[in-house]
């Protein structure tokens, strides 16, 4: 007999499409509970008990007790994009794959950014309201036009291109800035890459945000910028609450600094009542309603259905967050470089020259010997997570992402071991400057043993500081200073140069990661050429 598995579909009265519960009911193997309230984790714990797999959407959390609790569980499906209401680290550690549908809802998010654009240019919503409420007022809801207006694209993944497309049907001249979009790239898609944020904004008369949500990305949009802009600009955010200062906004807003805003996602979700952004004239709001159409909806149920199917039935991975689609016996030979190779390629993503259009990924002893192709896609996937968000990419979606951002991906391998048993060295270019780091084990222990091609040793913990300076008596004691002053304190150190008085190479292990206050300081110190700060 068959063995039976055990289905549950939770949330917060937000079921999956009717289509994909009828795919999974299908099947004879599967017995399929559908379970709408179980807001409380109490009642996500009971449910799970017994389940082999989970599917949820937003609503529903699968916390680290969910989990802990479900000992037969192999698989929780996401019917959308984030996983932030999934503890995937604790996943990782009870081997259950964590997969989503990072593609389901691109046409339907750009669709409703292009809509808030419109309804924000020609004063729908207000119009409305006062032909429902008896009123008959023409002159005050004059609109613009957006044709031949300048948009400024910020994010140029699957839905910021899919807006751009629109934007030039429509006429509109489309400048876009993307750290990770290479100038081929931009030129495919027809838009103007601009290599700067401060000189894009400046030029819009319309910006729409499509990044994601990382350290570097919240409130890209400050007071600061804000108060640069064009008073006729017009902001729309489709994305992610947090890319915009919402005070600053409002702010901004009520002085008549901009034109207007149109938001469907906010700091605070639900915004509460005394919200400063819903008091701010000229703004067009929806409750996070990007993916909420029927297509997208049908498309993320239908596709979460048949992965999850796929996965009890033939044990196949795909759109995983956690897992490479690899064999149980392959995966514990891979492991170690797997996790290594996804670290490295995130670190160097921190110190990478901007727009890099090429990763080159090297080999060399027995790490050479066998197919390295998941191991490249781990590197890729470490990479890109600054890029698209980490929710974005995996194993499986990687060269498909880079590929869209127009970066391209080399692979060399040497079976010969030179210096070390096992290297695996990362380079990112763009087309003028390089940056690479180089990696191996001892005593299967991870090291860092190169950046940029110097050689140097260290753990791979904690923040790391890498400075280039010239090589000359009183640097390090100058830096040493400044982190000392702060607080910080340094936990390795790793010393590097080319020839006596030519350029040093410093890489610091600290305590604690310095301000970009703390940063500028160093930065100022007379002989230091590059400063990064790289968080592990």
């Amino acid at each position: 007999m068959a063995q039976q598995f055990k289905i549950l579909i939770a949330g917060n009265n937000d079921p999956i499409s009717s289509k994909g519960i009828d795919l999974l009911k299908a099947e004879p193997s599967f017995s399929v509970e559908v379970n709408m309230d179980l807001k409380a984790e109490d009642a996500m714990i009971e449910a799970s008990r017994d389940a082999h797999a989970i599917i949820v959407r937003s609503g529903a959390k699968v916390t680290a007790k969910v989990l802990d609790a479900a000992p037969l569980l192999k698989v929780v499906g996401r019917a959308g994009v984030g996983v932030d209401n999934i503890d995937v680290p604790v996943a990782s550690k009870r081997g259950v794959v964590v997969m989503n549908t990072p593609g389901g809802n691109t046409i339907s998010t750009a669709e409703q950014a292009f809509t808030l654009m419109m309804a924000l240019s020609r004063k729908t919503p207000q119009a409305h309201a006062t032909i429902v409420s008896g009123k008959w007022d023409r002159k005050s809801f004059q609109g613009t036009e957006v044709y031949g207006k300048t948009l400024v694209v910020l994010g140029m993944g699957r839905i910021g291109a899919e807006f751009a497309k629109r934007a030039k049907a429509f006429g509109m001249r489309v400048v876009a800035y993307d750290p990770y979009l290479s100038k081929n790239r931009a030129e495919s898609l027809g838009v103007e890459l601009c290599e700067d944020l401060d000189a894009a904004i400046v030029q819009a008369d319309y910006i729409t945000m499509h990044m994601p949500l990382t350290p570097e990305t919240k409130h890209m949009i400050n007071a600061k910028r804000l108060a640069s802009l064009k008073k006729s600009c017009r902001i729309i955010n489709c994305a992610r609450g947090g890319l915009i200062d919402d005070a600053a906004l409002a702010e901004a807003l009520n002085n008549g600094t901009i034109a207007g805003a149109a938001l469907d996602v906010f700091e605070v979700e639900p915004p509460p009542a005394d919200y400063p952004l819903l008091k701010a004239p000229n703004t067009v709001f929806t409750p996070h309603l990007g993916a909420s159409t029927e297509e997208a909806q049908e498309n993320v149920g239908i596709e979460i259905a048949e992965v999850i199917k796929a996965h009890l039935l033939q044990g196949t991975v795909v759109n995983a967050v956690n897992m490479p689609n690899v064999d149980p016996k392959t995966l514990a030979d891979l492991g170690p470089f797997l996790k290594f190779g996804e670290l490295l390629g995130r670190l160097l993503s921190q110190f990478a020259p901007q727009r890099s259009n090429v990763v080159r990924i090297n080999y060399s002893g027995k790490v050479g010997t066998g197919d390295t192709t998941l191991i490249s896609r781990s590197v890729l996937k470490g990479f890109l997570e600054r890029a698209v968000g980490a929710e974005q990419v995996n194993y499986i979606n990687a060269n498909g992402v880079a590929e869209n951002l127009g970066l391209r991906t080399t692979e060399s391998r040497v079976p010969d071991a030179s210096e070390f048993t096992d290297l695996i060295e990362v380079q990112a270019s763009n087309g003028t400057e390089t940056a690479s780091i180089a990696g191996t084990f001892f005593a299967g222990e991870p090291r860092i043993v190169k950046v940029n091609g110097r050689h140097i040793e260290t753990r791979p913990e904690g923040t790391l500081l890498l400075i280039e300076n010239q090589d000359r008596p009183g640097m390090i004691a100058a830096y040493s200073t400044i982190l000392g002053k702060h607080k910080i304190n340094i936990a390795d150190m790793s010393l590097s140069r080319n020839k006596e008085g030519g350029t040093a190479l410093t890489l610091l292990t600290l305590d604690s990661t310095p301000s970009q206050s703390v940063l500028g300081e160093l930065e100022a110190i007379e002989g230091i050429s590059r400063l990064h700060s790289v968080v592990v």
